[in-house]
């Protein structure tokens, strides 16, 4: 069973940064993009950054110069580094990922996504 384990959300004032981590586990055969997300109650699922495979990155427009995608293939992470962190970034941050994986000796390619992590920024 594939799991997403997100880290790292905090309180953290304005101007100040946080990274996050991710890491994905259980019978995994190939990761593809992985990304992350962030929700305010109330508004829809927005995409922050996206990495793919070979690394080739994409931001939403709101948070390019301040946030920094990466990933280590390896270890099947992916981590965002967050600086000159706005009240407006303040969200729960999910962590999501394309994965091929073993499922009952089948190789199944479906979305998981982590649990969420709280970011919240404020004085």
């Amino acid at each position: 069973q594939v799991r997403l384990v997100e880290s790292g959300g905090n309180l953290v004032q304005p101007g100040g940064s946080l990274r996050l981590s991710c890491a994905a586990s259980g019978n995994i055969l190939s990761i593809n993009d992985m990304g992350w997300y962030r929700q305010v109650p109330g508004k829809q699922r927005d995409m922050v950054a996206l990495i793919t495979r070979g690394g080739i990155t994409n931001y939403a427009d709101s948070v390019r110069g301040r946030f920094t995608i990466s990933r280590d293939n390896a270890k099947s992470t992916v981590s965002l580094q967050m600086n000159n962190l706005k009240p407006e970034d303040a969200a729960v941050y999910y962590c999501n990922a394309d994965i091929t994986a073993r499922d009952r000796g089948l190789r199944v390619r479906k979305q998981y996504w982590g649990q969420g992590t709280q970011v919240t920024v404020s004085s």
